[in-house]
């Protein structure tokens, strides 16, 4: 039987941090291995993960870097990176099983901004439009994958930023990724916190000076990252 390891890196999230694990253990009680992966969290967050998650880790700050120190601690054959702040549709469970029982090597869900803004709407539409047309899934989509492939890869580079579209591009040289349509739900608190049109023209930027080749540790400066997840 396929078993799903869900990895989910955090940083100073003791407000929500209980609640997002307390969605999670239905899919535990389906056999889903739940590991969380700390990267130094100054604010209690460890002390709430307590008997939600099957292990619990701590790892050098960074989400690539928390990310695959979750990974080499899990044991599923499939794997699924899960931001802290996304929370995933009902029957996540059953449709990453299917998808990969019907062959897929990798996929990802469309997403959902739950802010109520009306333009979130058109940019989340963008991005579930986008993800299609180029066969790239960014870490709020909650990539999934199989365990050979992630290792077969080598993993998410040691990267501050686009470490999700740095592996969703090498994965996609090995194969399309699965898009399924239920959506998953992302906090929308970027978006309001810096303002939608800030946040989504410096998002526009930021992909378009990684396309062109400049250094992902000075785009995680500008995107306001202190080389954390």
């Amino acid at each position: 039987m396929t078993r799903l390891s869900i990895i989910l890196p955090v940083l100073d999230e003791a407000s929500a941090i209980g609640a997002r694990l307390g969605a999670l253990q239905a899919l535990r009680a389906h056999g889903a291995e739940l590991v969380v992966v700390d990267g130094g969290s100054q604010d209690g967050t460890l002390a709430c993960c307590a008997g939600l998650a099957d292990q619990v880790r701590v790892a050098a700050r960074g989400r690539a870097r928390q990310m695959n120190a979750g990974a080499a601690a899990s044991s599923g054959d499939v794997l699924l990176f899960l931001h802290a702040d996304t929370e995933l549709p009902p029957q996540a469970f059953e449709s990453i099983i299917a998808a990969i029982d019907d062959g897929a090597q990798w996929g990802r869900f469309d997403v959902r901004i739950d802010g109520a803004h009306p333009m979130l709407r058109v940019i989340e539409r963008m991005m579930n439009w986008r993800s299609r047309l180029t066969g790239i899934a960014t870490g709020d989509q909650a990539i999934f994958l199989r365990r050979d492939v992630f290792e077969r890869i080598g993993g998410y580079e040691d990267i501050s930023l686009m470490e999700d579209i740095r592996l969703s591009a090498r994965l996609k040289r090995e194969s399309a990724p699965a898009c399924l349509a239920a959506s998953v739900t992302t906090s929308a608190r970027r978006w309001e916190k810096h303002g939608i049109w800030r946040t989504m023209l410096l998002m526009w930027r930021l992909r378009a000076a990684h396309f062109f080749g400049a250094n992902p540790e000075n785009l995680a400066r500008q995107y306001g990252y202190r080389g954390d997840s």
